[in-house]
């Protein structure tokens, strides 16, 4: 590591409120697991609550650690921060079948008197029958990938920690919304014929593709943001731009074609019983436990 690389870090400081955040979601979700698990050992099997962790973890990595502290002397450790919260800690949460342990961990007080009747209103049960059309998942994700890009954006949030966070939180939040009709956590419902993730997953990488062949290819440094900034790694800013736009083409690609390969794989074998995703436990444990109230 360059010693520019090290005086940066240096200054870095221990964030206490996002990693206490962090914390509390991560005791509540085992909280509630440890419950479910009581009651029906296979409800969510141990795997998932580790993948779930491990999402939680690559947050606080991006926006936490000392990583972040890097994104301002370069654009590779910046895209590295957008590819953690946008592409693979949403991923990682919603194969860890969030809602129903999370539900179970809360404060019942809290779930019953406060939880309960907003997500019982019909404005907010409007809201997601319309945000979880994978039609508005896939805007809404290519919109934050594409829209923060734009150089004068990217330039805005660089300057001003308020739209940096702001930045940020589109990139988890778009994260959440592209992976829900992929994954399909419970208590999600099909909108569309599996097959069609297929090509939803596809037509993905294309603002991808075209984002990261440019800031490879282009001639010049997109953002000027990172002309003045010291120097990581030896490479000047060209180099990084070029690095960061290698790194956007290479991760989305492989990480994507692993759920595609998965889906088709199941549609090869449609009579297998099993949803690569999908939370076939908890639809029982859903099930059963309606059954007996």
């Amino acid at each position: 590591m360059t010693q520019s690389a090290q005086n940066v870090l240096v200054s870095w400081k221990f964030p206490i409120p996002v990693s206490l955040v962090i914390l509390l979601v991560a005791f509540f979700y085992l909280r509630g697991w440890s419950r479910l698990r009581q009651g029906s050992p296979n409800v969510i099997l141990a795997w998932r609550a580790v993948s779930l962790l491990a999402g939680l973890f690559l947050i606080w990595l991006a926006v936490a650690s000392p990583l972040a502290h890097l994104d301002e002397n370069s654009l590779t450790v910046h895209m590295l921060q957008h590819l953690l919260l946008m592409t693979i800690a949403p991923a990682l949460i919603l194969i860890g079948a969030p809602v129903m342990p999370l539900l179970h961990g809360l404060p019942q007080s809290f779930v019953q008197s406060v939880l309960g009747p907003v997500l019982r209103w019909p404005a907010v049960q409007a809201a997601g029958r319309v945000l979880s059309q994978p039609a508005v998942c896939w805007l809404s994700a290519a919109a934050a990938l594409v829209g923060w890009h734009i150089p004068a954006v990217f330039n805005l949030a660089m300057q001003s920690e308020g739209w940096h966070i702001v930045e940020h939180s589109s990139f988890l939040a778009a994260g959440f919304l592209f992976w829900w009709p992929v994954i399909q956590p419970w208590p999600s419902v099909p909108v569309w014929p599996r097959w069609t993730i297929l090509l939803y997953l596809f037509a993905a990488t294309l603002p991808c593709d075209i984002l990261s062949a440019y800031l490879t290819f282009c001639e010049h440094v997109v953002y000027p943001v990172y002309l003045g900034s010291q120097r990581l790694f030896g490479l000047s800013a060209l180099e990084d731009q070029e690095c960061a736009g290698a790194l956007m083409w290479t991760c989305v690609t492989l990480i994507f074609l692993v759920p595609a390969a998965g889906i088709a794989i199941s549609l090869l074998a449609p009579h297998s019983g099993t949803r690569e995703f999908g939370e076939t436990g908890i639809d029982e444990y859903s099930s059963s436990s309606s059954r007996t109230s």
